[in-house]
């Protein structure tokens, strides 16, 4: 793609509140855009990079045998009403000429799946069952802060699993902790899996995704010796008690979390199966979610200098950033050259080519903040050389090549 004709240009100014570093970065760079307090637009960068995550996240829903659905982001209230949770949620009321309409925006939604799946559901052989959705969710968040670390629009993936019996969840809840190490490790997250209380959705631990970041609400005691990782609000010393290693704490950002349900939804919505002898039985149900959007936020966080971002790889917006320095007409030949090499190597959706008319001290800015992977320079000192100048983003120095080299690069 050529950079000329993105839909965003970088910025240097920033709206008033926005400190955190992945709101610096994203915004001056045109990834996203402040809309109000907790609400922002992804901009067509932000969203090739979302995306990159998603397909991330899918391959490995996909790969545990989920499907994937949408369910409404508008929710009746006879769903809240009948889990006992109307009035926790945002609420809308649409009032017409017949009658009164109440709706709340979700924000999770087990009431909503659970009624689809007593349409589906109601024998041992229906079980086990698993669905997933990636879709924006909402929050009555009373102080949005840290950009899009915590807002109250968000994306999030959650998945819905159905059992027979407890054994069965409990050895699907493993696969999915297994699965979303795999997420995190995948988009260059290092994720402490961490118990936490079970709030308002079940009694037992759960497990969070946290990665250590000053930038994080949450404070966790981990162990590196053992892995052992718990949240501040259940940490008591002798909880780490079969280990010489050291306890420290951190702040950490919560990347995904996922809950052993139980019957809490089941019952509400009368979710039952036949089992083998004919009779009824509750279904049990875990639920599991990562939030996209935050796994972005927390990634800018992560990887960034005071120049700009790092992207990693697998979600950067593009692999290659090729910049043509000057407007030399036999620069720029050259550059249209290495752009149609570069786009048979990488693709053509996957480099970015600054062809634009503007200052070498602007382009080279420009590509530090953007944070692609690779930056392939093209100007009057490479083509006397018969080379083209390649750099790193996460390295300071620039190397010249050969295509030959290049070509190895990817």
């Amino acid at each position: 793609m050529r950079q000329s004709q993105l839909f965003t240009k970088t910025t240097k100014n920033l709206p008033e509140g926005e400190e955190s570093k992945n709101a610096k970065f994203l915004i001056k760079g045109g990834f996203i855009n402040k809309s109000s307090a907790g609400v922002y637009t992804l901009l067509p960068l932000g969203l090739r990079v979302l995306n990159k995550i998603n397909n991330i996240i899918r391959e490995e829903m996909n790969a545990l045998g989920a499907e994937e659905l949408l369910m409404p982001a508008l929710i009746h209230k006879k769903y809240w009403e009948q889990s006992g949770r109307w009035g926790t949620a945002a609420q809308i009321i649409y009032k017409t000429g017949v009658e009164e309409l109440n709706y709340g925006l979700g924000w999770t939604h087990e009431e909503v799946i659970s009624a689809i799946a007593k349409h589906f559901i109601s024998s041992y052989k229906d079980l086990p069952r698993a669905a997933y959705q990636i879709q924006t969710k909402f929050r009555a968040e009373a102080r949005a802060q840290a950009g899009i670390l915590r807002g109250r629009e968000f994306l999030m993936k959650d998945l819905y699993s159905f059992h027979a019996d407890r054994a069965d969840l409990d050895g699907y809840y493993e696969k999915v902790i297994g699965a979303y190490k795999k997420i995190f490790k995948r988009l260059g997250l290092k994720a402490l899996v961490t118990e936490a209380s079970g709030g308002a959705f079940t009694n037992e631990y759960t497990h969070e995704f946290q990665v250590l970041n000053p930038a994080g609400e949450d404070t966790v005691f981990y162990c590196e010796t053992c892995g052992f990782s718990r949240n501040q609000e259940i940490y008591k010393p002798e909880a780490h008690k079969d280990c010489a290693g050291e306890v420290k704490s951190g702040r950490a950002i919560e990347v995904g979390n996922v809950f052993k349900l139980g019957t809490k939804f089941s019952e509400s919505f009368n979710l039952t199966y036949n089992d083998k002898t004919g009779a009824k039985q509750q279904v049990i149900m875990g639920s599991y979610g990562i939030g996209p959007s935050r796994a972005m936020g927390t990634i800018v966080e992560e990887y960034n200098d005071e120049k700009g971002i790092l992207w990693p790889e697998a979600v950067a917006p593009f692999r290659v950033h090729l910049v043509a320095l000057g407007d030399n007409p036999k620069v720029l030949k050259e550059a249209e050259k290495t752009y149609e090499l570069l786009s048979g190597l990488v693709g053509e959706a996957e480099v970015l080519y600054d062809e634009r008319s503007a200052s070498a001290g602007e382009k080279l800015n420009d590509a530090d903040l953007l944070g692609i992977p690779v930056r392939v320079l093209v100007s009057e000192k490479t083509i006397a050389a018969k080379k083209l100048e390649v750099k790193m983003r996460s390295v300071e120095k620039a190397e010249m090549m050969t295509l030959a080299q290049v070509k190895k690069i990817f």
